[in-house]
């Protein structure tokens, strides 16, 4: 089936858990495909046009990049039951709160704790993706600060669930949910005793976190990553060409898609197909698609 949710990640993958908690909430099915957790990802990149991080999503020949981005695309597919029921602004917002100011220090507590054990391969990895050196010796320097401003983060939490609801923004599960779980998931997966008195001191949001638990991952089922190509080749975009009135760049449909970025990527060409403030979508030639 073209029009079945084939989504591309691994189980430690931080990001992935917040659509995998998204795909439990909405109560979908979809199919798996495992891929590495560093480089080289030799099924991932020819998909996504040279894009490497994780996770990635696909609906046919329609590939999405960025949590934010299959956030957006779950909401628009599949609006029932919504997670932004109170308005969208807000919760996209808080997603680069959780992506940069909280999950930062978070790396820094764990790899400071494990780096020494972590693969000199995963650490040239990430190094080559941050754009900066991956230091274990820096990490645990940084250890005393880093958990100050991760208990700081977690006491918002704490306070907002203070009147006894069940979620953050009432008594349903939403994307404000999703975004402020993602690094205690991490932490608690990776160390889980350090996450235990983060958890004893905030008591409500321990059990914030076994309700969200509770919800699942939805229906999945195993695909190889083969399979998925053949699928992309196969199929057709469903994307339309938009123009975006407002674009401060003057960008219009139809021009060349590259970014610069510091990832390492196959170059293959691109055009845009869309354009919003939100993000960008861009059709690639069948030739590249392989």
């Amino acid at each position: 089936m073209s029009n079945e949710i084939i989504f591309h990640h691994y189980p430690t993958s931080p990001f992935s858990e917040k659509i995998r908690l998204i795909f439990g909430i909405k109560k979908l099915v979809w199919r798996s495909v495992e891929i590495p957790n560093m480089m080289p990802k030799p099924d991932l990149v020819p998909l996504t046009g040279g894009y490497r991080k994780t996770p990635v999503m696909q609906i046919g020949a329609d590939i999405i990049c960025d949590t934010q981005l299959i956030a957006r695309e779950l909401e628009r597919r599949f609006p029932a039951p919504s997670i932004v029921p109170y308005g969208k602004g807000l919760p996209y917002g808080l997603g680069f709160w959780a992506d940069r100011i909280v999950f930062m220090p978070t790396v820094a507590i764990i790899f400071g704790e494990i780096g020494d054990a972590v693969p000199e391969a995963f650490k040239k990895d990430r190094a080559a993706m941050s754009g900066n050196t991956f230091s274990t010796a820096t990490m645990k320097a940084a250890a005393p600060f880093v958990r100050d401003q991760f208990r700081a983060h977690l006491s918002f939490v704490a306070e907002q669930l203070a009147d006894g609801r069940s979620f953050l923004q009432g008594d349903e599960p939403t994307l404000a949910d999703v975004h402020a779980m993602m690094n205690v998931w991490f932490l608690n997966g990776a160390l889980p005793h350090v996450a235990k008195p983060f958890l004893e001191e905030f008591a409500n949001v321990a059990t914030w976190y076994a309700r969200l638990r509770a919800i699942g991952h939805g229906t999945m089922t195993p695909m190889d990553a083969k399979e998925a190509l053949q699928i992309a080749k196969n199929a057709s975009s469903g994307s339309k060409s938009e123009r975006d009135p407002y674009d401060p760049n003057g960008r219009k449909p139809g021009g060349n898609c590259s970014k610069p970025s510091r990832f390492p990527r196959r170059p293959h060409p691109t055009t845009t197909c869309s354009l919003s403030c939100s993000g960008d979508r861009c059709r690639r030639s069948p030739r590249s698609r392989t």
